[in-house]
């Protein structure tokens, strides 16, 4: 059973583990820029309000800054070694690896790099949450699991609500389906700017669509309804297969 890291993705039953790879960057790259950028706006903010001790924290905060910088550029290093081709070199054509060993061996440092060196921070753990999609790629679920699973107990509420979607579709494959539907209802109780709850009602309703299809439906008939939303499609054809399954 493959595991989805976001509701779009149950559009195709047939999702590979590369395509769920992709998946999980495109979020992650979406928000992280938007989320770094507001948060070093609030460092700003909150420099700016000690003025009457700026001899101190003015060292302070630069160093906070520098140190922040210096986050960022590491991950977003990480990232461009993840969007760099596997082929031929050309000459003074963009850079690009070899082979496919080449390149995973260079992303799996780079991310690892970011994760060791700047541990406790958001990036950190935005580089834990993609090691542990590359273990998913790898069929390492066991590591995996014990990623997303530091990622949500550690990480802000963002990363570490979209830590818990990962981890209780990988609960729902090995059939531990009690304790992915607890985290599930608790994301809808508490979403966040990454996970909304209509993304935890829907992967609940994938998750129990075989077992539960008349509970399935309730949750996915109010998004359905919601026809401007982004998610209406994707709980419409799940109310359908929930149909077929009953």
């Amino acid at each position: 059973m493959e595991v989805y890291s976001r509701t779009e993705v149950f559009v195709s039953d047939h999702l590979t583990r590369k395509e769920l790879k992709t998946d999980q960057v495109a979020v992650t790259v979406e928000h992280g820029v938007h989320y770094f950028a507001s948060h070093k706006q609030q460092v700003t903010k909150i420099a700016s309000i000690v003025v009457a001790v700026a001899i101190v924290a003015g060292g302070f905060y630069w160093y906070r800054g520098a140190q922040s910088t210096a986050r960022q550029a590491a991950l977003a290093e990480a990232f461009a070694a993840e969007a760099t081709p596997v082929s031929v070199q050309q000459v003074g054509g963009p850079p690009t690896f070899a082979t496919d060993k080449a390149k995973k061996e260079a992303v799996d440092k780079a991310f690892q790099k970011v994760q060791s060196e700047f541990s406790g921070s958001d990036e950190a753990y935005v580089a834990e949450y993609y090691l542990a999609a590359i273990d998913v790629d790898d069929a390492k679920m066991d590591s995996a699991k014990k990623r997303y699973q530091d990622v949500a107990d550690h990480a802000g509420k963002n990363y570490a609500s979209l830590a818990k979607l990962a981890l209780a579709q990988i609960l729902f494959a090995e059939n531990k389906g009690a304790d992915a539907e607890k985290m599930l209802r608790d994301l809808m109780e508490n979403p966040t700017d990454l996970v909304s709850k209509n993304e935890a009602a829907i992967t609940l309703a994938h998750g129990i669509i075989a077992t539960k299809p008349d509970e399935a439906k309730k949750l996915l008939t109010p998004i359905a309804s919601q026809v401007e939303s982004k998610e209406a499609p994707i709980a419409a054809n799940l109310m359908s297969e929930a149909n077929v399954k009953k």
